[in-house]
């Protein structure tokens, strides 16, 4: 359940000619990203610090250690940085990491199971957890609010979710 490491950006791209890139921040305060340094791909094999440079349209201009060119910043695109867990803020308890929430089992008010979930989204209006289950033709999406999803128990691995009814048309 609990990773080591917890996704707190992406780089989007080069920045300009000197090697910075484009960085697109996942902290409450996208600034704060650089207090996790150093930061690592997902597979672990880089490390980066990063200063940021400025505030740019969508995201941030930063310098990463080790790149020094627009070439070695455009190879970078599309890499997703993951600070250590033990370098991020204790989360109040009604708050959750993404990654903590993902593939935890799904029940709903009656103890039936409605899967696992998947993936977790934010199109602006909220999180929406995408939940799984086997033989299931359509994935369920819920409203990750307080009314919907009552209870989750990080510990037991379990949500317990309060879907709204289907409208019969």
């Amino acid at each position: 359940m609990a990773t080591d490491r917890i996704c707190v950006g992406a780089i989007s791209g080069a920045f300009g000619v000197r090697g910075e890139v484009r960085l697109k921040s996942f902290c409450a305060q996208p600034e704060a990203i650089t207090d996790y340094a150093p930061l690592y791909t997902e597979d672990g094999s880089r490390s980066f610090t990063l200063k940021i440079t400025r505030t740019i349209n969508g995201g941030l201009a930063a310098r990463l250690s080790g790149v020094s060119t627009k070439e070695a910043a455009d190879a970078l695109r599309g890499i997703s940085l993951f600070a250590d867990r033990s370098k991020l803020p204790s989360l109040p308890d009604d708050e959750f990491y993404h990654a903590d929430l993902i593939d935890l089992e799904v029940f709903d008010t009656g103890g039936v199971k409605l899967g696992n979930v998947r993936a977790i989204y934010d199109h602006g209006a909220g999180d929406i957890l995408e939940v799984h289950a086997p033989g299931r033709k359509t994935t369920l999406l819920l409203p990750f609010t307080k009314a919907v999803v009552p209870t989750v128990d990080l510990t037991a691995g379990r949500i317990i979710a309060d879907p709204p009814q289907e409208s019969e048309a």
